[in-house]
């Protein structure tokens, strides 16, 4: 026990990496866990677990559910800068984000539940309220799980390399974690049973799913310490708004992201692929298996490479070349895999094995580059908050972290929308199960083409603004630098003052 609280209570970055370094892996450990009660939320309410829930399983109509998905998703983003603006002006003797931290799982992990329980038979009004009340729901309550999460991230350290790590480490937990609940769906649907009795096997998982959001968030909570310094008066909505504004590289990336909506299609689709186009719902867990390794891959390499790079990592270098690779693997998919997916036929045909491997391969392929940038991505995030600390002298995590919040609740929920508006214009015939039928061509290319050419397009538009982001390693390490002279500055002003007017009294 001793060894283990040794290192427990050791730094997770033991060299000279000259920057300030503060984490222990008691805390990153906690941090971690907290990332994977997400990583429990996300997955259980993820586009391929809903839409094929609420269109299949549910029997809500596709345009009915693509316009749930679209308004809910558009209530859900708008209300992400009204998260981070209460973020920014909380105060209290827990921080400025761990008391939404306490609370809103539990919240987020009711309407998770809620949603896969109990409304399969019920008319179809009643199921397009309660699928509606519970979406909603669940977006107002993980946007207040989710802001306070990414910015303490934000504040839980002053070093880049060291968030690198974090992210690292967060990402794997993540994976981990949340893969429980998918987990179950698949082994589930491998059995007879529940290929023709879909629902229950989704309801278990998202109670599964649940009570593991309420116990992994609580280490965040009461391990994790808030260490970034904040100006003692609240700031203004007004403050908060004008703050994101003059923020040039926070509005690239939110650009970026907002390309990366096309990207994100694919996930939309994964159980249609393995059922009506693969011809088999036991193939779910194969498309699972190959998107696996990669958050492990990028969480273990990433922070290597930042910290072997040191002050010459050039994080746009880096995120751009993983949108080349991602963009070239994408299109090699479409030109190898075509041809035998398009032409099958699902209900009476097996696909062959070697198309199933090369769809793995290609998955994999892209998914490793698509992780790479994801975790670029959360620092460059991260150096936005300090940049505008740099510039103004304020420091909003919150408002900042809600605009990147904001672009990808809507890139989710938009996705959703266009894969599903697609599959309804493209004539996708729905089933109440997940034994395939005959659909038309103009199905099948619609499908193939949400996990490859429509994903291509979107990493080829994210080049552009990502251009134009202007913060390099050496720019970061200049800008802390001169934050930390500012606040050490303040410090001895504040002293100053106090010194002078116990004198006078």
């Amino acid at each position: 026990m001793a060894r283990i609280k040794e290192l427990l209570d050791s730094k997770i970055i033991k060299s000279d990496v000259g920057e300030e370094t503060v984490l222990t892996w008691r805390e990153t450990i906690s941090y971690a866990l907290g990332r994977g009660a997400q990583g429990l939320s996300t997955a259980m309410m993820s586009s391929k677990n809903i839409n094929y829930f609420m269109t299949n399983l549910m029997g809500i109509p596709l345009e009915i559910v693509s316009n749930i998905r679209f308004w809910c998703g558009i209530w859900d983003a708008f209300n992400d800068p009204i998260m981070g603006v209460l973020v920014d002006k909380t105060n209290t003797a827990d921080g400025k984000m761990r008391p939404y931290i306490r609370i809103a799982p539990i919240v987020s992990a009711f309407f998770t539940v809620m949603l896969f329980v109990g409304q399969t038979g019920f008319p179809d009004i009643v199921k397009i309220i309660w699928a509606t009340i519970a979406m909603i729901g669940w977006d107002m309550s993980y946007t207040a799980f989710d802001i306070p999460m990414g910015a303490l991230a934000f504040s839980i350290t002053p070093s880049g390399i060291e968030r690198t790590k974090l992210y690292g480490i967060s990402s794997i937990f993540r994976a981990v974690i949340g893969a429980m609940p998918q987990v179950f769906v698949i082994v589930a649907l491998m059995i007879p049973y529940f290929k023709e009795n879909t629902a229950p096997a989704y309801t278990v998982a998202a109670i599964v799913a649940g009570i593991g959001m309420i116990l992994f968030s609580r280490p965040t909570y009461r391990v994790c310490q808030e260490r970034a310094s904040y100006s003692e008066n609240e700031p203004t909505v007004k403050q908060c708004f004008q703050l994101l504004i003059q923020n040039k590289p926070l509005f690239m990336l939110f650009l970026a992201n907002m390309a990366f909506l096309l990207v994100t299609v694919q996930s939309a689709v994964t159980t249609y692929i393995a059922v009506d186009l693969m011809g088999n719902s036991s193939y779910i867990g194969a498309l699972e298996v190959a998107v696996a390794p990669a958050p492990f891959i990028a969480g273990i390499f990433v922070p290597k490479l930042v910290e072997k790079l040191g002050p010459k990592a050039d994080f746009v270098k880096i995120y751009r070349a993983c949108c080349l690779i991602a963009a070239a693997m994408n299109l090699l998919f479409f030109v190898t895999c075509a041809k035998p997916l398009l032409t099958l036929d699902a209900v009476n045909e097996k696909l062959s094995i070697w198309v199933v491997v090369l769809m793995i391969i290609f998955i994999a392929g892209y998914t490793i580059p698509l992780e790479f940038k994801n975790l670029l991505g959360k620092e460059m995030e991260a150096e936005t908050v300090d940049y505008i600390e740099w510039k103004t002298g304020e420091r909003a995590e919150g408002i900042m972290l809600s605009l990147m919040s904001f672009t990808g609740k809507l890139t989710n929920s938009a996705s959703s929308a266009i894969a599903l508006f697609v599959l309804g214009i493209c004539n996708y015939v729905t089933h109440d199960d997940a034994i395939p039928v005959a659909q038309p061509l103009s199905a099948k290319i619609a499908l193939f083409s949400c996990i490859t050419l429509i994903p291509m397009v979107g990493y080829l538009l994210m080049l552009i603004p990502i251009k134009f982001f202007g913060i390099t390693k050496e720019k970061h390490t200049e800008m802390l630098k001169e934050i930390q002279a500012r606040r050490k500055s303040d410090i001895q002003s504040d002293e100053t003052e106090i010194e002078v007017e116990e004198q006078n009294a």
